[in-house]
């Protein structure tokens, strides 16, 4: 009988939301509070311009997607940013990081 490489886990549920988007996480910035989502590299299939630095992110780049948390606005208001621009956003001025 062929030997298990992998302890199974079947004792634990699968976190769908996890598994497909990564977690969401509640961050300040520019005074209101923004959502926070990492998107992998094969979960980008668009290219965006990033606020914070204003270059694109090229398709497959692994990057981050913030919105609002107030839950004011829609699907026009996420903004996809570098995950080190998103992290250096306190430090730089950016040019129309909020639009």
């Amino acid at each position: 009988m062929p030997r298990a490489n992998r302890r199974r886990r079947d004792d634990v549920p699968l976190n769908v939301d996890r598994a497909i988007g990564g977690l969401t996480r509640r961050e300040s910035y520019a005074g209101g509070e923004w959502f926070v989502r990492r998107v992998t590299g094969a979960g980008a299939t668009k290219a965006y311009l990033c606020p914070g630095c204003q270059h694109t992110i090229v398709l497959g780049t692994p990057h981050v997607v913030v919105w609002p948390a107030d839950g004011i606005g829609g699907l026009d208001d996420r903004r996809h940013w570098h995950s080190p621009c998103w992290s250096a956003r306190d430090r730089r001025h950016t040019r129309g990081s909020i639009r």
